[in-house]
Protein backbone atom coordinates (compact mmCIF):
# COMPACT_ATOMS: atom_id res chain seq x y z
CA UNK A 1 0.00 0.00 0.00
CA UNK A 2 1.10 3.35 -0.97
CA UNK A 3 0.21 6.21 1.62
CA UNK A 4 1.19 9.52 1.76
CA UNK A 5 1.73 11.31 5.17
CA UNK A 6 -0.98 12.59 7.49
CA UNK A 7 -0.84 14.93 10.44
CA UNK A 8 -4.27 14.17 11.35
CA UNK A 9 -5.05 11.62 14.18
CA UNK A 10 -5.80 8.32 12.58
CA UNK A 11 -7.74 5.18 13.78
CA UNK A 12 -8.27 2.35 11.76
CA UNK A 13 -11.15 0.02 11.89
CA UNK A 14 -9.70 -3.70 11.23
CA UNK A 15 -12.53 -6.47 10.76
CA UNK A 16 -12.40 -9.37 9.29
CA UNK A 17 -15.61 -8.77 7.88
CA UNK A 18 -17.38 -5.46 7.21
CA UNK A 19 -15.56 -3.00 10.20
CA UNK A 20 -18.69 -1.82 10.88
CA UNK A 21 -18.53 -2.52 14.84
CA UNK A 22 -15.60 -1.47 14.74
CA UNK A 23 -16.24 2.10 13.24
CA UNK A 24 -19.49 2.27 15.29
CA UNK A 25 -17.64 1.73 18.84
CA UNK A 26 -14.66 4.37 17.90
CA UNK A 27 -17.20 7.28 16.72
CA UNK A 28 -18.96 6.43 20.14
CA UNK A 29 -15.83 7.09 22.32
CA UNK A 30 -15.02 9.86 19.65
CA UNK A 31 -18.38 11.56 20.71
CA UNK A 32 -17.12 11.98 24.37
CA UNK A 33 -13.89 14.03 23.07
CA UNK A 34 -16.48 16.89 21.25
CA UNK A 35 -14.01 16.54 18.75
CA UNK A 36 -14.05 15.29 14.93
CA UNK A 37 -10.04 15.94 14.25
CA UNK A 38 -9.62 12.36 14.09
CA UNK A 39 -9.60 10.27 10.99
CA UNK A 40 -11.45 6.41 10.82
CA UNK A 41 -10.46 4.60 8.26
CA UNK A 42 -12.00 1.48 8.02
CA UNK A 43 -10.02 -1.40 6.45
CA UNK A 44 -12.20 -4.51 5.69
CA UNK A 45 -12.06 -8.26 5.48
CA UNK A 46 -8.70 -8.79 7.26
CA UNK A 47 -8.65 -12.35 7.09
CA UNK A 48 -4.87 -13.27 6.60
CA UNK A 49 -1.94 -12.81 8.46
CA UNK A 50 -0.57 -10.85 5.10
CA UNK A 51 -3.18 -8.47 4.92
CA UNK A 52 -2.37 -7.89 8.68
CA UNK A 53 0.83 -6.97 8.35
CA UNK A 54 0.03 -4.54 5.23
CA UNK A 55 -2.03 -2.94 7.77
CA UNK A 56 1.01 -2.56 10.02
CA UNK A 57 2.62 -0.99 7.35
CA UNK A 58 -0.18 1.59 6.29
CA UNK A 59 -0.36 2.56 9.59
CA UNK A 60 3.61 3.04 10.22
CA UNK A 61 3.23 6.08 8.10
CA UNK A 62 0.72 7.81 10.11
CA UNK A 63 2.44 10.00 12.98
CA UNK A 64 -0.64 9.58 15.38
CA UNK A 65 -2.43 6.44 14.88
CA UNK A 66 -4.67 3.54 16.67
CA UNK A 67 -5.88 0.72 15.45
CA UNK A 68 -9.77 -1.02 16.93
CA UNK A 69 -10.33 -4.69 15.95
CA UNK A 70 -12.93 -6.51 15.61
CA UNK A 71 -11.25 -9.82 14.25
CA UNK A 72 -12.74 -13.26 15.02
CA UNK A 73 -9.80 -15.77 13.93
CA UNK A 74 -7.68 -15.96 16.67
CA UNK A 75 -4.47 -16.22 14.13
CA UNK A 76 -5.19 -13.28 12.67
CA UNK A 77 -6.23 -11.65 15.68
CA UNK A 78 -3.37 -12.37 17.62
CA UNK A 79 -0.82 -11.78 14.26
CA UNK A 80 -1.98 -8.50 14.11
CA UNK A 81 -1.79 -7.69 17.54
CA UNK A 82 1.38 -9.07 18.36
CA UNK A 83 2.59 -6.96 15.29
CA UNK A 84 1.02 -3.79 16.56
CA UNK A 85 2.49 -3.83 20.01
CA UNK A 86 5.86 -4.71 18.53
CA UNK A 87 6.12 -1.07 16.49
CA UNK A 88 4.47 0.70 19.61
CA UNK A 89 0.97 1.01 17.42
CA UNK A 90 -2.03 1.52 20.23
CA UNK A 91 -4.41 -1.26 19.57
CA UNK A 92 -7.91 -2.36 20.89
CA UNK A 93 -9.03 -5.67 20.49
CA UNK A 94 -12.98 -5.36 20.74
CA UNK A 95 -13.98 -9.31 19.95
CA UNK A 96 -10.64 -10.96 21.77
CA UNK A 97 -11.70 -10.33 25.74
CA UNK A 98 -15.72 -10.74 24.64
CA UNK A 99 -15.62 -13.75 23.47
CA UNK A 100 -13.05 -15.14 25.90
CA UNK A 101 -15.18 -13.95 28.97
CA UNK A 102 -18.39 -15.59 27.46
CA UNK A 103 -16.48 -18.87 26.91
CA UNK A 104 -15.89 -18.71 30.23
CA UNK A 105 -19.40 -18.14 31.90
CA UNK A 106 -21.28 -20.42 29.38
CA UNK A 107 -18.76 -23.10 28.70
CA UNK A 108 -19.10 -22.90 25.01
CA UNK A 109 -17.09 -22.50 22.29
CA UNK A 110 -17.48 -19.67 19.58
CA UNK A 111 -17.95 -20.28 15.84
CA UNK A 112 -15.48 -17.97 14.76
CA UNK A 113 -17.38 -17.11 11.35
CA UNK A 114 -16.80 -13.70 10.91
CA UNK A 115 -19.44 -11.51 9.95
CA UNK A 116 -22.55 -13.23 11.53
CA UNK A 117 -23.91 -10.54 12.96
CA UNK A 118 -24.64 -9.48 9.35
CA UNK A 119 -25.85 -12.69 8.58
CA UNK A 120 -28.35 -12.60 11.31
CA UNK A 121 -29.62 -8.94 10.65
CA UNK A 122 -29.93 -9.99 7.02
CA UNK A 123 -31.97 -12.66 7.52
CA UNK A 124 -34.15 -10.81 10.34
CA UNK A 125 -34.78 -8.54 7.48
CA UNK A 126 -36.07 -10.80 5.23
CA UNK A 127 -38.22 -12.46 7.75
CA UNK A 128 -39.58 -9.15 8.29
CA UNK A 129 -40.01 -7.91 4.38
CA UNK A 130 -41.74 -11.74 4.18
CA UNK A 131 -44.06 -11.05 6.72
CA UNK A 132 -44.89 -7.37 5.41
CA UNK A 133 -45.66 -8.91 1.70
CA UNK A 134 -48.03 -11.70 3.32
CA UNK A 135 -50.00 -8.91 5.05
CA UNK A 136 -50.45 -6.67 2.15
CA UNK A 137 -50.99 -9.46 -0.36
CA UNK A 138 -53.86 -11.35 1.91
CA UNK A 139 -56.77 -11.88 0.44
CA UNK A 140 -56.46 -11.39 -2.94
CA UNK A 141 -55.88 -7.67 -1.87
CA UNK A 142 -53.90 -6.97 -4.77
CA UNK A 143 -53.50 -8.87 -7.30
CA UNK A 144 -49.97 -6.82 -8.44
CA UNK A 145 -48.35 -9.04 -5.30
CA UNK A 146 -48.71 -12.24 -7.08
CA UNK A 147 -46.37 -11.50 -9.62
CA UNK A 148 -43.80 -11.04 -6.68
CA UNK A 149 -44.59 -14.07 -4.50
CA UNK A 150 -42.33 -17.33 -4.10
CA UNK A 151 -45.74 -18.76 -2.97
CA UNK A 152 -49.10 -18.10 -4.25
CA UNK A 153 -51.85 -20.39 -2.04
CA UNK A 154 -55.47 -20.58 -3.47
CA UNK A 155 -58.61 -22.27 -2.16
CA UNK A 156 -61.86 -21.39 -0.96
CA UNK A 157 -62.50 -19.58 2.41
CA UNK A 158 -61.14 -20.86 5.49
CA UNK A 159 -58.64 -23.40 4.22
CA UNK A 160 -56.00 -21.84 6.19
CA UNK A 161 -54.84 -19.57 3.66
CA UNK A 162 -53.71 -16.72 5.60
CA UNK A 163 -52.23 -18.32 9.01
CA UNK A 164 -50.28 -20.75 6.51
CA UNK A 165 -48.81 -17.54 4.61
CA UNK A 166 -47.69 -16.36 8.11
CA UNK A 167 -46.06 -19.14 9.01
CA UNK A 168 -44.25 -19.68 5.78
CA UNK A 169 -43.50 -15.95 5.94
CA UNK A 170 -41.41 -16.85 9.40
CA UNK A 171 -39.44 -19.08 6.70
CA UNK A 172 -38.39 -16.13 4.68
CA UNK A 173 -40.89 -16.71 1.59
CA UNK A 174 -43.05 -14.51 0.12
CA UNK A 175 -46.62 -15.58 0.20
CA UNK A 176 -49.62 -14.16 -1.58
CA UNK A 177 -52.68 -15.66 -1.05
CA UNK A 178 -56.22 -15.15 -2.78
CA UNK A 179 -59.44 -16.92 -2.32
CA UNK A 180 -61.48 -18.53 -4.93
CA UNK A 181 -64.92 -17.38 -4.85
CA UNK A 182 -67.76 -18.42 -8.02
CA UNK A 183 -69.06 -15.35 -8.28
CA UNK A 184 -65.31 -13.98 -8.73
CA UNK A 185 -63.16 -14.34 -11.57
CA UNK A 186 -59.67 -14.89 -10.45
CA UNK A 187 -57.23 -11.90 -12.16
CA UNK A 188 -55.23 -12.94 -15.26
CA UNK A 189 -51.86 -12.83 -13.10
CA UNK A 190 -53.03 -16.34 -11.52
CA UNK A 191 -53.16 -17.68 -14.55
CA UNK A 192 -49.72 -16.44 -15.69
CA UNK A 193 -47.34 -17.58 -12.97
CA UNK A 194 -45.70 -20.75 -13.45
CA UNK A 195 -47.63 -23.39 -12.00
CA UNK A 196 -45.01 -24.48 -9.29
CA UNK A 197 -44.98 -21.24 -7.33
CA UNK A 198 -48.75 -22.17 -6.88
CA UNK A 199 -50.37 -23.71 -3.96
CA UNK A 200 -54.08 -25.71 -3.88
CA UNK A 201 -55.56 -25.69 -0.62
CA UNK A 202 -58.36 -28.63 -0.68
CA UNK A 203 -60.59 -29.71 1.78
CA UNK A 204 -63.51 -31.73 2.69
CA UNK A 205 -67.35 -30.64 2.63
CA UNK A 206 -67.66 -32.29 5.88
CA UNK A 207 -64.96 -30.37 7.31
CA UNK A 208 -65.44 -27.09 5.87
CA UNK A 209 -69.14 -27.21 7.04
CA UNK A 210 -67.85 -27.81 10.42
CA UNK A 211 -65.10 -25.09 10.34
CA UNK A 212 -67.97 -22.73 8.82
CA UNK A 213 -70.61 -23.83 11.18
CA UNK A 214 -68.06 -22.57 13.94
CA UNK A 215 -67.06 -19.62 12.39
CA UNK A 216 -70.83 -18.21 12.09
CA UNK A 217 -71.12 -19.34 16.27
CA UNK A 218 -68.42 -17.21 17.12
CA UNK A 219 -69.49 -14.16 14.61
CA UNK A 220 -72.87 -14.59 16.42
CA UNK A 221 -74.53 -15.54 13.26
CA UNK A 222 -77.43 -18.24 12.36
CA UNK A 223 -76.11 -21.52 11.48
CA UNK A 224 -78.42 -21.86 8.89
CA UNK A 225 -77.11 -18.97 6.70
CA UNK A 226 -75.81 -20.36 2.94
CA UNK A 227 -71.90 -20.08 3.89
CA UNK A 228 -72.17 -22.79 5.75
CA UNK A 229 -74.57 -24.51 3.76
CA UNK A 230 -73.78 -28.15 2.02
CA UNK A 231 -74.96 -26.49 -1.23
CA UNK A 232 -73.14 -23.49 -1.53
CA UNK A 233 -69.83 -25.68 0.22
CA UNK A 234 -70.34 -28.09 -3.01
CA UNK A 235 -70.49 -25.38 -5.27
CA UNK A 236 -67.24 -23.51 -4.28
CA UNK A 237 -64.92 -26.41 -3.77
CA UNK A 238 -66.20 -28.26 -7.22
CA UNK A 239 -65.26 -24.36 -8.74
CA UNK A 240 -61.89 -23.86 -6.83
CA UNK A 241 -61.16 -27.38 -7.89
CA UNK A 242 -61.47 -26.36 -11.66
CA UNK A 243 -59.26 -23.23 -11.47
CA UNK A 244 -56.48 -25.72 -9.66
CA UNK A 245 -56.83 -28.16 -12.94
CA UNK A 246 -56.81 -25.31 -15.14
CA UNK A 247 -53.77 -23.86 -13.52
CA UNK A 248 -52.02 -27.36 -13.24
CA UNK A 249 -50.64 -26.59 -10.02
CA UNK A 250 -50.24 -28.78 -6.60
CA UNK A 251 -52.96 -29.66 -4.02
CA UNK A 252 -52.63 -29.72 -0.27
CA UNK A 253 -55.85 -31.68 1.42
CA UNK A 254 -55.83 -29.61 4.45
CA UNK A 255 -58.50 -31.42 6.02
CA UNK A 256 -57.51 -32.42 9.75
CA UNK A 257 -54.18 -31.04 9.39
CA UNK A 258 -52.44 -28.70 11.48
CA UNK A 259 -50.46 -25.26 9.77
CA UNK A 260 -47.38 -26.50 10.51
CA UNK A 261 -47.85 -29.86 9.26
CA UNK A 262 -49.26 -27.89 5.44
CA UNK A 263 -46.85 -25.62 5.55
CA UNK A 264 -43.75 -28.38 5.99
CA UNK A 265 -45.54 -29.87 3.00
CA UNK A 266 -45.41 -27.02 0.65
CA UNK A 267 -41.84 -26.52 1.56
CA UNK A 268 -40.92 -29.96 0.37
CA UNK A 269 -43.25 -29.09 -2.66
CA UNK A 270 -41.57 -25.98 -3.56
CA UNK A 271 -37.97 -28.21 -2.33
CA UNK A 272 -38.71 -30.87 -5.17
CA UNK A 273 -40.29 -28.76 -7.60
CA UNK A 274 -43.47 -31.46 -7.27
CA UNK A 275 -45.60 -29.94 -9.70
Amino acid sequence: MIVEKNTTPVVFAVSDSIGETAELVTRAAMIQFNSGHVEIRRIPYVTDEEYAREVIEEAKEVENCAIVCTIILPEVRHYIINLARENNIPIVDLMGPMMDTLSKITDLKPKLEPGLVHKIDEDYFRKMEAIEFAVKYDDGKDPRGLSRADVVLIGVSRTSKTPLALYLAHKRLKVANLPLVPEVTPPDELFELPPRTVIGLTITPEKLNEIRQERLKALGLSSDASYASPERIQKEIEYAETIMKKIGCPRIDVSNKAVEEIATRILEIIRKGEF
